[in-house]
This record gives C-alpha cells, sequence and structure tokens, in this order.
C-alpha cells in the first residue's frame, strides 16, 4: 500500500539548478577552462564534495574543494538574493493536496540540511513534510539508496510502501536502488536528463495528485508481483 511520497527538492520543488550551473561555469571559467551547461548534467543529484572533486581532479584545479565549495556557495546566494526562490510550478498545490489525502511527505536532499529547510520555508510548504534528509547526513550520495532509506526509516514507512519523485538520472537510480516506485519529473523548461530508472515520467505536477499516484504505484508494484 502506497503510504509515503519522498521529493527531492532541488529541480522537483524549487527551481535551484540554474544557481549550481551558472557558479561553477564561471569558477571554472576563471581558472582557464570553459564548459558549457551539459558539462554540469553528470553531477546533477549528487552532492557538492563529489562534484568538486571529481572537477578538481579532471582540471587540476589549485584551490581546496572546501574552498570551492565556498566560493560556489558565495556565488549562489548572489543569485537567489537577486532572484528569490524560485518554485516549481504547480508543486505547491500538490504537495498540499497529497497532504490532505493522508500521505506522509518527506523530502531526500543531496543540498545541505539548512538549505532544505531554508528553501522550505521560503515557499510556504514547511509544515507539510514530516521529515527532511540531506545526504550530508548518510554515507553515500545518489544514486546510492542511502538517503532514501534513511528517510523512510525516519518516517517510519517501509520503503517498498514508498513512492520518490526525482529529476536527474542520479535521484532516479537512487530510488529504484531503495526498492521504492519512481515517478520521474522532466521539466520542460530545463535540459533533458536520462530518467531511465523511472517507472513513469511526467512533465508538470499538474498532472499529479494522490489519486494517480496511488495507480502508479499499484501498477508497478503489480507488474512486480
Amino acid at each position: 500500500m502506497l503510504e509515503a511520497i519522498i521529493f527531492d527538492m532541488d529541480g522537483v520543488l524549487v527551481d535551484s539548478e540554474y544557481t549550481y550551473f551558472q557558479s561553477k561555469s564561471q569558477i571554472l571559467s576563471e581558472a582557464g577552462h570553459e564548459v558549457e551547461d551539459s558539462y554540469h548534467f553528470q553531477f546533477m543529484g549528487t552532492t557538492s564534495d563529489y562534484m568538486w572533486e571529481k572537477m578538481k581532479q579532471e582540471f587540476s584545479l589549485p584551490l581546496s574543494v572546501a574552498e570551492y565549495i565556498q566560493q560556489m556557495t558565495a556565488l549562489r546566494q548572489a543569485m537567489i538574493k537577486r532572484d528569490g526562490i524560485r518554485v516549481i510550478p504547480h508543486v505547491q498545490e500538490f504537495v498540499k493536496g497529497l497532504s490532505q489525502a493522508g500521505l506522509k511527505l518527506a523530502v531526500a536532499s543531496s543540498s545541505s540540511l539548512a538549505e532544505i529547510k531554508v528553501n522550505l520555508a521560503e515557499i510556504g510548504l514547511s509544515e507539510y513534510f514530516s521529515e527532511v534528509v540531506s545526504t550530508e547526513e548518510v554515507e553515500h550520495s545518489k544514486p546510492a539508496p542511502d538517503v532514501y532509506l534513511a528517510t523512510a526509516e525516519r518516517i517510519g514507512i517501509m520503503p517498498e510502501n514508498c513512492l520518490g519523485i526525482e529529476d536527474t538520472k542520479n535521484g532516479t537510480g537512487a530510488v529504484r536502488n531503495a526498492g521504492m516506485v519512481c515517478v520521474g519529473f522532466a521539466n520542460p523548461a530545463f535540459p533533458k536528463q536520462d530518467l531511465a530508472f523511472a517507472d513513469r515520467v511526467v512533465s508538470s505536477f499538474s498532472e499529479l495528485d494522490a489519486d494517480s499516484l496511488t495507480k502508479i504505484y499499484q501498477k508497478v508494484r503489480a507488474s512486480h508481483a
């Protein structure tokens, strides 16, 4: 039985990916390395530590991972101060409807715990999520299942009774690896992502409600029986 919906945050609840893309591109450009936006796709759904460690190795960057994260965070904060936190269209009504239907809701994100809480408060959704979990609290980042399994444990729901919503290859892989049903969100405003691990892909949260998610969940579980 479907009992809980677990949301990723970046790209699912808030439109924040562009701040990562632009800040990293600027830092790399200043270090003499020009990259396209598509270069950053591989890191969507992973942690800041992971992606800067990889970029440091690839480009032989001189500073520490911590220093690059600090630079990126400062640039991102300036962008958010300028633009505000952008909420994904229709997600507020969607979350509120799921809560009213009696489903337990949680967030499992690669962002820091502090950033998750600030974003949820800014878009007016904090009260609807019983737990928020960051990959900084678990051993392995997405696509490992750790953050989803930790979230399920905290809300007291078996993983097989949870459905995860993600927008990246790493994220959908994490949901699949956790043994949960996965809905992939293909935001038409974002670059196309590999969502092959998702059981169902949607392009707008206006397409979904508690009943439709329950039907998706039941169909997937029946096909695996």
